[in-house]
């Protein structure tokens, strides 16, 4: 059975940038050390700085002190300011991607013009990437959700930084009536471009295709949906663990590709055990 790793699986530069930092200030600095929410999307990582007496937790309500590190999806504009006036030290993990998104985004609603946002409304990048608006915004996943955009004078349009390509110029195309004057910002990361088109064409020329990446992170669930689009025999797995040995009953070729977030010596044991499980 032949193995095929896409050659761009696993942590991007801004994951890879925001775990040093985690990793780094666990070494440099003293008292107490928190992340805003999970540093990453991957549970393997977390757990790895929580042994280092990082802790992540889900509001600044929970920190009374020490540092606090903003994760790679960034968050809203209120909570920076609130981090400020609780006089807590940050250190600021936002991916450079994420931040340019942000500030699009600010730019734009201070030229009058109406934002919509493409992406996820409940994701924490979109919620932080949202709060940069001074005027009105809006937030589509889909096609179907325009519904909620009303007919403006001045549009500007930003991506969610791991949005497929296709989804968002649907939307896009999908705008033009609803504005007489429309600017677009493709704010998606040049790494999700990237994996998405290595996966769904790894995924055309094998017969089991695996995802690897944590169940809760977007760029992952994205990958999987698309590759599951192209070969129904794929499986999205944070794990080795979670392989099962009848996803290659028959199976000549498989791919392996992985979210941003995942790290490489987890995508090495997903490798390990397919390779026992062909011996």
């Amino acid at each position: 059975m032949q193995i095929i790793i896409t050659q761009n699986a696993g942590f991007c530069f801004g994951v890879e940038r925001a775990t040093k930092i985690a990793f780094d200030a666990s070494k440099e600095l003293d008292g107490d050390i928190y992340t805003l929410g999970p540093i990453i999307h991957n549970p393997q990582v977390v757990r790895s700085l929580e042994k280092k007496g990082i802790v992540a937790k889900k509001s600044l309500d929970d920190i009374k002190g020490g540092t606090v590190i903003i994760r790679s999806h960034g968050v809203t504009a209120e909570v920076l300011k609130s981090a400020e006036e609780k006089n807590l030290k940050t250190l600021d993990a936002t991916c450079p991607f994420v931040k340019k998104a942000q500030k699009r985004v600010e730019k734009l609603s201070e030229e009058g013009y109406t934002v919509l946002v493409v992406g996820d409304a409940k994701h924490p990048e979109v919620q932080g990437i949202v709060s940069y608006a001074s005027g009105d915004v809006y937030v589509a996943a889909n096609v179907e959700e325009l519904e909620n955009l009303p007919h403006v004078e001045k549009l500007g349009i930003v991506a969610q930084t791991t949005q497929s390509q296709n989804n968002f110029n649907q939307i896009v195309d999908a705008c033009m009536e609803k504005a007489r004057e429309i600017k677009i910002c493709n704010t998606i990361c040049d790494a999700t471009a990237v994996r998405q088109s290595e996966s769904t064409n790894l995924a055309g020329r094998v017969d089991c295709m695996i995802v690897i990446g944590g169940l809760s992170s977007a760029n992952t669930k994205r990958l999987a949906s698309l590759c599951l689009e192209i070969q129904p025999n794929t499986h999205h797995i944070e794990s080795a663990e979670e392989i099962g040995r009848s996803w290659f009953d028959g199976v000549g070729k498989v791919g392996i590709t992985a979210g941003a977030s995942t790290p490489s010596d987890v995508i090495e044991d997903v490798k390990k055990t397919i390779e026992a499980i062909a011996a």
